[in-house]
């Protein structure tokens, strides 16, 4: 069956660009492994990313409006799955090698926060080391997932997630291309998202971004997207014109939105809950579940604190600090447990 994976890699031989990194040239694992029969190495990622449990935790953790009433807004993971979608067109047109793509665009925030940016900020003001989600995305697949024995994956996937948001570009154009992807999706989003809760609306866009990037989020992203394909080459970057508009958007959109106190009113409270916990599990680090206490004894008490804490979800969050700060109500059968 070997000869099926190795039919895919000759195909990515034969079709993708020279600039594209060929699955069959990786610079392979942390620990070396065999080669399955017929998935190539960075299908066998993807795979392995999508069955995570920290995937599956993306559905239940903020993007900017914090645990939000109603099915419309968006999700950590709803937002992931538009990067992957939006970083695979990407790629395919410039015959970049989409399965690469697509593994890093699938993992690239599996070690965000709870209560999204907020929380990142929080554990960030706690913790001596600091905290940074791209990071902390490399240590899920790295160190944590399936039960501290980590995905494996390969260095360019590892790579793409690490760098995905700031820092050096990404060794490979397909991680380069999942950070414009990244900054297309949410910008983009959290328009539409700030407009459905009534913070702005899209008309308030200044004139002259609008004449750029086009009138609605469907007319923007494909402005964007299309701009990406016709300007890159060696490297992966918008036309000076089109960046200088988006440039601007996001500067309106900080202005309007993310610093917007309609938006953020809870963030003190979602920071003071992250960072209650952070001091709860350093204070009592016997409360943390086995693997972190593990963890604690090879990396210390903060990172193993942080690495709990940063894989709750919202409502988790909520539950765990419920359960050690707030009060329980009293009953008549408490009492009489206590005679």
């Amino acid at each position: 069956m070997n000869e099926i994976r190795l039919a895919a890699e000759a195909r990515e031989r034969a079709t993708l660009s020279p600039r594209a990194a060929l699955a069959c040239e990786s610079r392979g694992r942390l620990r070396p492994e065999p080669d399955c029969p017929v998935r190539t190495v960075y299908q066998r990622d993807r795979d392995r990313i999508i069955h995570s449990s920290a995937f599956r935790r993306l559905k239940h953790k903020t993007q900017v409006f914090l645990s939000p009433e109603g099915d419309y807004y968006r999700t950590r993971l709803t937002h992931t799955l538009e990067v992957a979608q939006i970083a695979r067109t990407i790629a395919g047109a410039l015959l970049l090698n989409g399965d690469l793509t697509e593994a890093i665009a699938l993992g690239h925030d599996l070690g965000h926060t709870p209560f999204g940016h907020a929380g990142e900020r929080a554990l960030d003001a706690v913790s001596s080391s600091g905290f940074h989600h791209y990071s902390q995305s490399l240590r899920v697949v790295d160190k944590l997932e399936k039960e501290g024995q980590g995905l494996n994956l390969t260095f360019e996937v590892r790579d793409g997630i690490e760098r995905h948001t700031s820092g050096a570009p990404a060794a490979t154009l397909e991680g380069r291309v999942v950070r414009l992807a990244d900054r297309i999706a949410y910008i983009n989003h959290d328009i539409d998202d700030a407009a459905t809760a009534g913070v702005m609306r899209e008309e308030e866009i200044p004139a002259q971004i609008r004449a750029v990037l086009g009138e609605s989020k469907s007319a923007r992203i494909n402005t964007l997207v299309l701009d990406c394909i016709q300007s890159s080459g060696a490297d992966i970057c918008l036309s000076a014109e089109v960046q200088d508009a988006f440039d601007a958007l996001h500067t309106f959109m900080f202005e309007k939105v993310y610093t917007n106190p309609v938006c953020k009113s809870e963030e003190i409270k979602a920071a003071a809950l992250i960072q209650k916990l952070f001091d709860y599990y350093t204070e009592v680090p016997e409360r943390l579940p086995p693997l972190y206490r593990e963890i604690a004894l090879c990396d210390g008490l903060e990172a193993a604190a942080c690495d709990f804490i940063a894989g709750m979800t919202d409502r988790y969050a909520v539950r765990v600090f419920n359960d050690i700060f707030v009060p329980k109500a009293w009953s008549r059968q408490d009492e009489m447990l206590l005679r």
